[in-house]
């Protein structure tokens, strides 16, 4: 894991960099995905970043067909539904993003502890445009 130090930089800056980055406690060693500026374990608040291999596997999952305007308008909906899941990362994290390349609308397909690998989704354009977090078997 690359360290890097703990400032004014922002999660989704290093998304759009196309790096997952989360924090780690100095104190008690603690590694949280997405970061977080105080330890929920100990309390402290001296953090610095780490960078992620962006592996991980699949812990849960759920199936969504009625989803929020911006999904419906990637074409979501009832008869496509889309995956969001727990991923547990390689570095003991656990973070929820989106999964792509699996079925929604066949869930039993989708099985519990598929490797995974982090997928960086760019949306929108100028000032509009946004990176998302998603994971790929």
């Amino acid at each position: 894991m690359e360290e890097k130090h703990f400032s004014d930089i922002s999660y989704e800056q290093f998304l759009n960099e196309e790096k997952l980055m989360g924090s780690r406690c100095k104190q008690c060693g603690a590694f949280f995905v997405p970061p977080r500026p105080i330890c929920i374990k100990c309390y402290a608040s001296e953090m610095e970043w780490v960078q992620t291999k962006g592996k991980g596997k699949l812990a849960a999952f759920t199936c969504i067909a009625v989803g929020p305007p911006f999904m419906m308008e990637e074409g979501y909906n009832r008869t496509r539904p889309y995956v969001s899941g727990v991923v547990e990362l390689e570095e003991g994290a656990r973070v929820v993003a989106r999964i792509e390349g699996v079925d929604g609308s066949k869930p039993e397909t989708i099985k519990i502890g598929t490797p995974l690998r982090a997928e960086f989704l760019h949306r929108g354009e100028g000032e509009d445009s946004a990176t998302f977090l998603a994971f790929r078997p």
